[in-house]
């Protein structure tokens, strides 16, 4: 079940009408049926790799929290580890790996092939792995106490609005909340409505527009000139900005009709001044959760130099394998590490301050060279192989290629990513649904009508998944 699709339309309202209806103590009961509903929607099998995680971490997390040390927590944490990884592995990186081996098998002559499996990806298995295992992890270090409710366990697990796509939540965060009594305010909900508008906005009608010309050039790039390409470099960049933050943005406002407050995953990332910046500002969920479970475990910033960029090289390479199995996703990651290691050096060396605040020409130039960095290194993210990203960045600086295909992009696509960028540097400093607290009356609905008219209106006219359900 899509957020841009009838089926949730026709889900979400029921829901949230029958949330404020019934009881505070049965709402959990509610919530919990309409998460495996929404999720098994996709496939029924679903449902119970998402019951098997939650038991094991569930009843690991009772075990740790009985004993004493974490000497006598590991083994339960070992169990929740393998178990949960084990099957991220099974469904997502076995066949990858498989082939890689048969790869070099074959370069030294072997006769040997591993078999592969083509098992079909669940939706969101690597988004609700880290937030379970991140759970059961603060349970282990003793920062959390295990969650004794069976029901309320299970629907942090799988509270549908950020089930398939994040953002990854805390347990201390998400779980009082949905065991608070909400009360139903207009605030919350007014506010709701205005980011499934613009959610649904910046995916239907910006991102699913820019989808259609990117495949084109991505599908046969040799059939296209030099502009065609390096434009379609530059929509890929806002294609996947504005298909995840649309999809978090109507992740935010479903949650909020109920009272509950997940955490923002982007905050203007392409103003960055810096790849650091830029990673303070992009998916901040899974950022974070690999700064606090990976980063600072293996030491952070409080190791020598050399350690410490070993450091950053491991997160970003390990992040770039969590997007996804392909060699692609490796070098995506590493080139980000690099580059984040090399701004540092650099920044160092000459002194800059990175933390200033004041516009500038300067801050024009920084934020203009990360937008450029980002949109080269997202090539690799988009292409299907290494071959195919490097022929991808070639081709702008070849000479002599005639071209046999021109995209013809109509004006509004155009003037519709102005308005998205625009709002970006609009919203720099607070997200929409505050911001328009202030406006007035006439003006909140005047923006309701288009936005809906927009909507209908100019939404491509393809059905494109959103981009990070493949993760």
């Amino acid at each position: 079940m899509l957020f841009n699709s009838i089926e949730f339309i026709l889900f979400l309202p029921p829901v949230i009408l029958f949330y404020y209806l019934l009881p505070a103590g049965y709402r959990w009961v509610l919530l919990l049926a309409a998460s495996y509903f929404f999720y098994m929607s996709w496939r029924a099998e679903y449902g119970l790799l998402l019951l098997f995680s939650t038991l094991v971490d569930y009843f690991a997390a009772l075990r740790m929290d009985r004993l004493p040390t974490r000497r006598a927590r590991l083994p339960y944490l070992l169990i929740s580890l393998v178990m949960n990884l084990g099957l991220l592995f099974l469904f997502k990186y076995f066949d990858f790996a498989a082939g890689s081996a048969n790869s070099l098998f074959w370069k030294l002559g072997l006769d040997t092939r591993m078999p592969l499996l083509q098992l079909l990806l669940p939706v969101g298995i690597s988004f609700y792995t880290f937030q379970t295992l991140s759970y059961s992890i603060d349970v282990y270090r003793g920062e959390q106490k295990a969650e004794r409710h069976a029901g309320y366990f299970a629907l942090y697990v799988s509270y549908f609005p950020q089930l398939v796509a994040g953002p990854i939540e805390r347990f201390s965060s998400l779980n009082p909340q949905l065991r608070q009594a909400h009360r139903f305010e207009y605030a919350n909900f007014a506010r709701g409505i205005r980011l499934i508008l613009f959610g649904l906005f910046i995916k239907m009608v910006v991102a699913d527009n820019l989808s259609v010309y990117v495949d084109q050039v991505y599908k046969n790039p040799d059939a296209y000139g030099r502009a065609d390409i390096l434009t379609a470099w530059f929509f890929y960049s806002f294609q996947i900005y504005a298909d995840f933050y649309g999809y978090s943005t109507v992740a935010v406002g479903s949650a909020l009709l109920m009272g509950v407050k997940l955490m923002d995953n982007f905050r203007t990332p392409y103003l960055s001044r810096n790849i650091a910046e830029f990673w303070q500002r992009w998916h901040i969920s899974l950022s974070t959760w690999f700064r606090d479970y990976l980063y600072y475990p293996m030491g952070g910033n409080r190791v020598d130099k050399l350690r410490w960029m070993l450091n950053i090289m491991t997160v970003f390479v390990v992040s770039g394998v969590w997007h996804g199995a392909n060699w692609t996703f490796v070098i995506w990651g590493f080139l980000y590490g690099f580059l984040y290691i090399a701004e540092k050096q650099v920044n160092g060396l000459l002194k800059i301050d990175t933390n200033y605040r004041s516009f500038s020409l300067t801050h024009v130039f920084l934020v203009l060279k990360t937008s450029l960095l980002v949109t080269l290194i997202w090539v690799f993210f988009r292409s299907q192989s290494l071959g195919d990203a490097l022929h991808m960045l070639q081709l702008p600086f070849r000479s002599g290629v005639v071209a046999t295909e021109q995209l013809h992009i109509p004006l509004f696509v155009w003037i519709f990513l102005l308005f998205f960028i625009l709002s970006d540097i609009y919203l720099y400093s607070r997200r929409l649904d505050l911001r328009m607290d202030k406006w007035p009356l006439v003006l909140r609905w005047s923006v309701y009508s288009v936005l809906c008219f927009v909507i209908i209106v100019f939404s491509g006219l393809e059905d494109f998944p959103f981009i990070y359900f493949q993760f």
